[in-house]
């Protein structure tokens, strides 16, 4: 998925959410990260929809922030 900017949305799929609290940390984990302009996080589907730019941040380097922040992701 992309438009003409050039971004992309990736779903990672993060396990051991179990709060509030929890998805929103992720969420301000993700959304610091340069090349990324938005992230959304579904407690319930246990996902997060990232959009950012692949040629700045990939998907390895998003699955190392949520990873930091305390959460495995799966995948």
């Amino acid at each position: 998925m992309g438009g003409n900017d050039g971004e992309v949305t990736t779903v990672l799929q993060i396990e051991d959410m179990a709060c509030v609290g929890c998805a929103s940390a992720v969420e301000e984990a993700l959304t610091g990260v340069d090349g990324v302009s938005a992230a959304s996080v579904n407690l319930a589907e246990r996902t997060a929809h990232v959009r950012h730019l692949p040629a700045v941040v990939g998907r390895d380097e998003l699955v190392r922030v949520v990873r930091a922040a305390g959460y495995p992701v799966d995948g």
